[in-house]
C-alpha cells in the first residue's frame, strides 16, 4: 500500500505517518500544505517552515503547496496538488492525522473518493486523554506552538506537552479537548522514538493576544546521529 501522509509538523500527523508504518503501508512522501491566512480552515499553520526537518527525521521526501484562503480553495489546492502526487508517486492513498474533526476528514474523504485513491485516519476515534499520555509516556517531545482555550492557557506557549498539563486540560471546568482537535492548542514534534535526529531551536518568540499565544519558531537546527546540520530560518524555501 503506497500512501502519502499530510504532514502539518504536529503531534497527530507525526504519529500518523508512525502507525501508517507500524501497519506495513509504504509512506513514500509527505505533503505540506501552506495557508494563506493565519486562520485556515482546514490546516494547520504555526511552524511550517520547521517541517522540512521533520520530514528528515522521518527520512521522507517532502513537497510544500501553498494554499489559497478561503475554504472552498482551500479544498480545491489540496486536490490539485493530491491528483499530482497520485500520478507521480502511484498512489493507493493518503493518511491523515484526523482524531475527531468531521469537518477534517470527511472532506478529505470525498476529495480521495474523487481521485480514486483510499483515505487513512489511523487515528480516528482514538480516546483522546489515554492517547496524549501513550505519546508523552514514550518519550515523544512535543511542544505547544499555539494556546487558543480556556483551560489552555497562553503561558504554555512553547512548553512541553506533559503529563500534568494533559491533567490540568482534563480536569479544568472549560472542559477543552485534550488532544486539541478543536483548535485548543497546536504542536511541533521535536523527536519522537525511533528518530535519529532531532529538531533544536534555536531562537523563537511568544506572539501573543488576549485569546491566545503562538510560539514561533525564528531557527532551528537538526542535530542527532549525523552531526548537526546548519541552521534553519521559518523563511527559508
Amino acid at each position: 500500500m503506497r500512501v502519502l501522509a499530510l504532514l502539518s509538523g504536529g503531534k497527530d500527523s507525526v504519529c500518523a505517518v508512525e502507525t501508517a508504518r507500524q501497519s506495513g503501508w509504504d509512506v513514500v512522501g509527505a505533503l505540506a500544505l501552506r495557508p494563506a491566512a493565519d486562520d485556515a480552515w482546514m490546516f494547520h499553520t504555526p511552524n511550517l517552515g520547521v517541517v522540512r526537518g521533520i520530514a528528515q527525521c522521518l527520512d521522507l521526501p517532502l513537497a510544500e503547496v501553498p494554499v489559497r484562503q478561503g475554504a472552498d480553495l482551500e479544498l480545491d489546492d489540496l486536490e490539485v496538488a493530491l491528483l499530482k502526487a497520485r500520478d507521480s508517486l502511484r498512489l493507493d492513498g493518503i493518511v491523515s492525522g484526523a482524531l475527531a474533526s468531521e469537518y477534517q476528514k470527511t472532506r478529505v474523504d470525498a476529495i480521495g473518493h474523487r481521485l480514486g485513491i483510499k483515505t487513512f485516519a489511523p487515528l480516528w476515534h482514538k480516546e483522546p486523554v489515554e492517547y496524549v499520555r501513550s505519546l508523552v509516556s514514550g518519550g515523544w517531545q512535543i511542544h505547544f506552538s499555539r494556546c487558543a482555550a480556556e483551560g489552555v492557557p497562553n503561558s504554555w506557549a512553547g512548553q512541553a506537552l506533559d503529563l500534568p498539563k494533559i491533567e490540568a486540560m482534563r480536569t479544568h471546568h472549560a472542559r477543552p479537548h485534550v488532544a486539541g482537535e478543536g483548535g485548543e492548542y497546536e504542536t511541533l514534534v521535536t523527536w519522537a522514538p525511533g528518530w535519529r535526529r532531532r529538531i533544536v531551536v534555536d531562537k523563537a518568540r511568544i506572539e501573543a493576544t488576549s485569546g491566545r499565544a503562538t510560539w514561533v519558531v525564528e531557527s532551528w537546527h537538526l542535530q542527532g546521529a549525523a552531526g548537526a546540520s546548519a541552521p534553519h530560518s521559518q523563511s527559508q524555501p
